[in-house]
């Protein structure tokens, strides 16, 4: 069973999101959370949050949290907020302040697909 958690339009660059998602995407959920904790990177409060979202949607679904396991994390880009920063001879330059979408699925490790072998009967 697949598990989801989203947080939208969070105010942290998808780069900077994306660093922190690559550290703990073969990590157990307990290690993962634990790194989180202690990770001084921008992006790391906001993975605990969804992570943490996530595993309470599969509790809520009557799954164990020892059987959980992080199935992909996806970082993608939001929507930019348009920004100007004042010059001089009243000049600006513009910059985007930009956003990102997390998306978290959670498998449960006990109820994966059976191989094909399995689901003939005739393993290899």
């Amino acid at each position: 069973m697949e598990i989801t958690a989203f947080a939208k339009s969070t105010q942290v660059a998808p780069r900077k999101v994306r660093i922190v998602a690559d550290l703990i995407r073969k990590q157990t959920i307990d290690e993962a959370l634990v790194s989180l904790a202690f990770l001084r990177k921008r992006g790391a409060s906001v993975l605990e949050k969804t992570l943490r979202s996530a595993v309470a949607n599969a509790v809520s679904r009557n799954v164990e949290r020892n059987s959980l396991s992080i199935e992909r994390i996806d970082v993608s880009e939001g929507p930019a907020y348009k920004r100007f920063h004042a010059s001089t001879r009243g000049r600006i330059h513009p910059y985007k302040k930009r956003t990102s979408h997390i998306r978290i699925v959670l498998t449960d490790n006990k109820n994966q697909k059976l191989s094909k072998g399995e689901k003939d009967g005739t393993k290899s």
